[in-house]
């Protein structure tokens, strides 16, 4: 079937990132509603009608969603996005609308937002008349471009029309006036938050303001967790490293990751009980027991977490009622068994939106305190593009930390994208570490992962000492290798290792050289 010109148009341009204007009848009207909520996603539906006496050859509505409420899988429309702004256009099949008729489409949104500054066909949803002629169009996808410690950067689409320049407001006060499509705005307190829109101005007038976009400066840190803390994982079964209760833990470990919840029969949901195989070698260790070395644990200042997944783990999240049974699966053993957070170790595959629903579910029924971290093998953080990667940015405003696995990975592109360093030195943790640093993660949501010694892994085992130099090149840019980062990263969080048992096997030397020197950092 031939495609209608205007609509083949529409769709070329919108997979270029840019969509055609699809000519008005000057009648129609987007009307949205959320079909149902559950609390860390929602279903929307909105309805297009041509309000208008004559026909529509398609239809266009765009808007924009708040920082933190993201889209996930839509229907009955081809979607472009950028940032936070999001441009749905008609399908081949339900483009044309006579007067008075309407067609719908839908999509799964996560977060507590709703859409906002809505138009269709370049006019007001409701409609409503166009701004007055001559006045440039509202700057759309305005975005949080980057933070430091004591600033934030946002940056902004060239609005449409004649532009004489733009004005950057915080509630009703202009902080800047620019020509171009960004403002640094500086001597900020660290994870300080700050609200900003963004409207266009020339000789006729100004523009509507932006949808407001919140940035957050670096800094902010767990609560109750030092500023650069050590994470161990600690068996829930039984392997050749040394079996050891809960309460065994070494003291030089701040974050004790749990390994692992299980699958259980209810999709998506999880379970957790001291392992019979791991019981009988402890001579008995019960459930109960478990409970009481968690106190323990917590009586020396220490976190505990459940960790989910694994190389064997087969949690599966991938639609909204999965999601809900996850959250309120975890919440119930978090209350039973006194865990602190969730670590999210699913090395054979998950689902970004709807994995991000669970855990902003979760977040909601534990508040604040929530500890949420992810264990990724380092294939799955190469690219934003990736699913792990995604989910990470998906949910930074309530990560903890992310402590990806730096070994048995083979040769991997660094953030230099100029060659592949192999794992096992300093030049693969530090390069690698890098793509986190420098595409979207704040440096205290970044540790590096490494093996407690021979044993613990198949490939990448490296001696305490070379992790050491490798946070030393982060955070101070001494002990690099060949590589060096393009900057340095005071915060970066800290390292964990698999596992606490192989390093109590090996005699305690990573712990033991790790920790102490994680205090020395800035």
């Amino acid at each position: 079937m031939k495609r209608p010109l205007v609509l083949l148009v529409a769709t070329i341009l919108a997979c270029l990132g840019t969509v055609a204007p699809v000519a008005s009848a000057a009648g129609e009207r987007a009307a949205f509603v959320k079909v149902s909520d559950w609390g860390s996603g929602w279903e929307g539906r909105f309805t297009v009608t041509n309000g208008g006496s004559t026909p529509i050859g398609g239809w266009r509505v765009e808007f924009d969603l708040p920082a933190g409420t993201t889209v996930g899988s839509y229907w009955d429309a081809l979607l472009t996005s950028s940032g936070n702004h999001h441009t749905f256009t008609n399908r081949d099949y339900n483009g044309s609308l006579a007067p008075g008729a309407s067609t719908t489409f839908g999509f799964l949104g996560a977060g507590p937002g709703s859409p906002l500054s809505c138009r269709v066909n370049g006019a007001d949803c409701a409609g409503g008349t166009d701004p007055q002629p001559g006045v440039p169009g509202t700057p759309a996808n305005v975005r949080v471009a980057g933070t430091t410690s004591s600033s934030i950067t946002i940056g902004w689409n060239a609005a449409t029309g004649t532009v004489t320049g733009y004005r950057v407001y915080e509630g009703s006060a202009v902080l800047a006036t620019v020509t171009g499509t960004s403002a640094t705005f500086s001597g900020l307190a660290a994870c300080t938050s700050r609200s900003y829109t963004v409207a266009a101005y020339n000789s006729v007038g100004e523009s509507a303001r932006s949808t407001a976009v919140t940035g957050t400066t670096a800094g902010c840190q767990q609560a109750d967790l030092p500023k650069h803390f050590l994470t161990g994982y600690w068996h829930n079964f039984v392997n050749p490293a040394t079996e050891l209760r809960l309460s065994a833990v070494p003291d030089e470990y701040d974050l004790v990751a749990v390994a692992f919840a299980e699958a259980a029969s209810t999709p998506g949901a999880v379970t957790f009980g001291v392992d019979p195989g791991l019981s009988s070698a402890l001579g008995g260790y019960t459930n109960d027991q478990f409970k009481a070395d968690v106190a323990a644990l917590h009586g020396r200042g220490k976190k505990v977490i459940l960790s989910v997944g694994g190389e064997a783990g087969r949690v599966s999240v991938g639609d909204a009622t999965s999601a809900t049974n996850f959250a309120n699966s975890v919440r119930a053993i978090m209350a039973e068994y006194g865990f602190d957070g969730v670590d999210i170790d699913l090395e054979n595959g998950l689902n970004p939106t709807y994995m991000g629903q669970a855990l902003r579910n979760l977040r909601n029924q534990v508040g604040s305190s929530l500890i949420i971290t992810m264990a990724p093998q380092t294939i799955d953080m190469q690219s934003t593009g990736g699913s792990y990667f995604a989910l990470a940015l998906n949910i930074k405003d309530i990560l903890t930390v992310v402590h990806t696995q730096f070994y048995n990975s083979g040769s991997m592109l660094g953030c230099d994208q100029a060659q592949a360093y192999g794992q096992g030195n300093v030049n693969f943790i530090t390069a690698l570490a890098c793509i986190q640093l420098e595409n979207g993660l704040r440096p205290d949501q970044v540790a590096v992962g490494l093996p407690a010694g021979p044993g613990a892994a198949g490939g990448g085992v490296v001696a305490p000492s070379v992790v050491t130099n490798a946070l030393d090149c982060l955070a101070r840019g001494t002990n690099c290798g060949t590589f060096r980062p393009p900057r340095t990263y005071p915060d970066i969080r800290g390292a964990m290792t698999w596992s606490i048992n192989w390093d109590v096997s090996n005699g305690n030397g990573f712990a033991r050289t790790v920790a102490p020197h994680l205090d020395t950092l800035p």
